[in-house]
């Protein structure tokens, strides 16, 4: 088992090479980039469709899961520059929705000062696939 992050609690460095997505008042001190969308799934079921789809890419690497807490680390790399990004998921459910299901997402550069918004990019592009029925 890893150390996943504590999104409440957590600070984001002053480096913009990182980009962060959270439900609304779930990670407010770290300041949140987007707000996450609410998908039309049971948690269990976002959880698996994550697995799948970071199972399915050459470009990245689960590192750790824990299906009972929603939690997932992968390792992404960057296609031109091999550079290795950080990324980690936690997936919850909507209060009051029992067939619903949100997520928190934080992908981030081991090295630099900038990432030229390959973050960002990434982590829209997986809830984007994610969107798709």
């Amino acid at each position: 088992m890893t150390d996943f992050i504590d999104f409440q609690t957590f600070k984001r460095p002053a480096k913009p090479n990182n980009w962060l997505v959270a439900p609304d008042g779930f990670a407010d001190t770290a300041l949140p980039d987007e707000s996450s969308p609410v998908f039309d799934r049971t948690p269990s079921a976002l959880f698996e469709d994550i697995m799948q789809m970071v199972a399915a890419r050459d470009d990245w690497k689960i590192t750790a899961s824990d299906p009972a807490a929603g939690r997932i680390s992968f390792i992404a790399v960057t296609k031109l520059l091999r550079f290795k990004d950080d990324v980690d998921i936690l997936v919850l459910p909507v209060p009051g929705h029992d067939h619903q299901s949100t997520l928190v997402v934080y992908s981030r550069s081991r090295v630099g000062y900038s990432d030229l918004g390959t973050n960002g990019k990434r982590v829209n592009a997986l809830l984007s696939a994610l969107a798709m029925p």
